[in-house]
């Protein structure tokens, strides 16, 4: 008798911790889906995300697509069959992902959009970016200033450059950067040689160096034989470093030749040493940390089935429905603040941007 009340306290033990279990955070699956390894702060916001993941009790699948959507495709299929309960896309073409979200809805899979807009779907939950109307706003008002615009001054050189067309974000930057600078290059403050404006013409597919060096050194080459140009406006730091390599061929950066005002996103490595030399101007910078922690909120939201919080319920409509948003607000990092936002906070160290 007394053996068998034993075993029962036992079966009644496992019992409440295989219950108490399959309700922990440890038990909950979260699919985070990232384009691509080849730009820094992807491989930054993946690693931030799955550390604060993580560190709520969640198990995290992390993968990267190698900028191949069909890949992208397959891997967010496979966290579905996993058991994934919330899956984070930060897509690559914002538009192809129709069938992997509709099978993801069947299976009650919530899907939340990271930094770029997931388009023509139904199936996205939430939307989790910075401000990306006003990361173009700060590029131009950054520009203004550095030239004096208000002031009168000029006329001043421009170009212009857009990022992947297949790129929500890359209209948004666009679009904040030229209403702001508008009244400039409507009364001839700012003077674009080469006209072209429009998305068509000034878009690098896939974000690419290479593209914008290339495009550059056809700009300089055409329209810039008898003159220099004097700001360059690009929308984010892998295409101000193929820019930067254009102008150095042309001879940028001597005495006579000083860099163009450029602009540029993310204070990649790379592009802060850029900035401390001189030759790029300045860098949104977009906190990957503090994007982490708002998907990690929204996340325990949506697990805890409480209100997921939003500040936006207007701006992102994606061709389907107007996707509730919630929007980080970025600042710039240049010479004068570099340390304070990057190095103070602790982001970089100072070796990493030596």
């Amino acid at each position: 008798m007394r053996k068998t009340i034993s075993m029962l306290l036992v079966l009644v033990m496992l019992l409440s911790f295989a219950f108490t279990g399959c309700s922990s955070n440890e038990d909950n699956i979260i699919g985070v889906a990232m384009p691509t390894q080849s730009l820094q702060r992807w491989n930054q916001d993946g690693a931030n995300m799955k550390a604060k993941l993580e560190e709520a009790g969640y198990k995290v699948i992390l993968e990267y697509a190698d900028n191949k959507v069909d890949q992208q495709v397959s891997q967010i299929e496979n966290m579905i069959t996993r058991g994934a309960k919330v899956i984070v896309v930060a897509s690559i073409d914002g538009t192809a992902l129709k069938g992997a979200l509709a099978q993801a809805a069947k299976e009650d899979v919530k899907i939340i959009a990271y930094d770029r807009l997931i388009r023509d779907s139904e199936n996205v939950d939430f939307y989790a970016t910075f401000d990306n109307y006003l990361v173009g706003q700060i590029q131009g008002e950054y520009i203004i200033e550095s030239l004096a615009l208000e002031s009168g001054a000029g006329p001043f050189n421009m170009e212009v450059f857009g990022g992947s067309p297949d790129d929500n974000n890359a209209y948004f930057f666009n679009g904040g950067a030229m209403d702001t600078l508008k009244p400039y290059i409507d009364n001839g403050q700012l003077v674009i040689n080469s006209s072209q404006t429009d998305m068509e013409q000034i878009a690098i597919q896939g974000w690419k160096s290479e593209g914008a060096q290339s495009r550059m050194d056809n700009l300089l080459t055409a329209f810039y034989s008898d003159k220099n140009v004097d700001v360059v406006l690009s929308p984010n730091d892998s295409l101000a470093q193929g820019i930067v390599a254009s102008l150095k061929a042309a001879g940028y950066g001597s005495a006579d030749k000083a860099y163009p005002v450029l602009t540029g996103q993310d204070c990649d490595t790379t592009n802060v040493k850029m900035l401390l030399a001189g030759e790029q101007s300045m860098s949104i910078f977009k906190d990957t940390r503090t994007l982490a922690d708002q998907v990690v909120n929204m996340v325990s939201a949506i697990m805890d089935e409480k209100t997921v919080p939003v500040n936006d319920t207007e701006t992102y409509n994606n061709g389907v429905k107007v996707v509730p948003s919630f929007l980080c607000e970025p600042v710039f990092a240049d010479i004068n603040n570099y340390k304070e936002l990057l190095i103070d906070s602790g982001y970089y160290t100072e070796d990493q941007i030596k």
